[in-house]
């Protein structure tokens, strides 16, 4: 069942999205040659913890950290450790706040330092997927329309859209219903009505779509074929005046989008 929230229940997901989008912003701005993907780990929690939210992901089924931080071709779910950023490396940072009761969740992608120009445009290609996709938050659309968004944008520049993770609900649990995979048909799946809010999220590679989990962590997924991965994501309401972005810092109405 897709749960629906009350316009006062999107205001208290709203605070939490401004504390989620400006932990992107701390982190992103700490990220350089050098850092630990550990102390990113503990900029966000005393951030977060500092701004009344709590970090979601710790204890998350088991999951050890505050963030999810993911270099490189590791495409979501990362450890924070002890991994030292270096010059031409890519950092996917997702976080999770619980705040009021409600759980905001969003991730960027980072570049650290100068990197070549196939690996901006696999940035470039990602966030575009993800604005797309943002486009489709809309009452009286369908679930598959969003997916169906991103693999528009994505499949024909020759980007890899992965199939077997998913965008997701999310509101009072970290992952509710329904599951939303980041392709799919215009027009098919349950219509969108005012009040539900997604955990849209498009993980995109340089190469095929096939995954791999790291069986020594249980958590790591990694790009079967190696290949560099990118990871953009807002949790984004469903209006009757448009998609309504929680997780940006700045004040907006409920018409702007990604």
């Amino acid at each position: 069942m897709i749960v629906r929230k009350s316009r006062s229940e999107l205001e208290a997901m709203r605070e939490g999205g401004r504390i989620t989008a400006a932990c992107l912003r701390l982190l992103s701005e700490n990220v350089r040659p050098g850092i630990t993907t550990k102390e990113l780990d503990r900029v966000a929690e005393e951030f977060i913890r500092g701004r009344g939210g709590r970090p979601e992901f710790k204890g998350y089924e088991g999951f050890p950290a505050s963030i999810c931080a993911s270099p490189n071709n590791m495409i979501v779910h990362g450890i924070p450790g002890n991994y030292r950023l270096r010059e031409g490396d890519i950092i996917s940072l997702d976080v999770g706040v619980r705040y009021e009761g409600f759980v905001t969740d969003s991730a960027t992608t980072v570049a650290v330092g100068e990197v070549p120009a196939e690996t901006k445009a696999l940035l470039d290609v990602t966030r575009r997927c993800l604005v797309a996709a943002t486009e489709q938050v809309r009452a009286g659309g369908h679930l598959g329309d969003i997916g169906h968004a991103i693999q528009s944008v994505a499949e024909p520049e020759g980007y890899g859209v992965v199939r077997d993770l998913v965008s997701h609900g999310v509101g009072r649990r970290m992952h509710e219903d329904p599951q939303i995979p980041n392709y799919g048909k215009r027009g098919t799946g349950p219509r969108l009505l005012p009040g539900m809010t997604f955990a849209i999220e498009p993980m995109i590679t340089l190469g095929t779509y096939e995954i791999r989990l790291d069986k020594r962590d249980g958590w790591s997924i990694y790009t079967a074929d190696g290949s560099l991965a990118a990871h953009y994501e807002h949790t984004i309401a469903v209006t009757e005046d448009g998609p309504w972005v929680l997780t940006r810092e700045e004040p907006e109405s409920a018409e702007k989008s990604a």
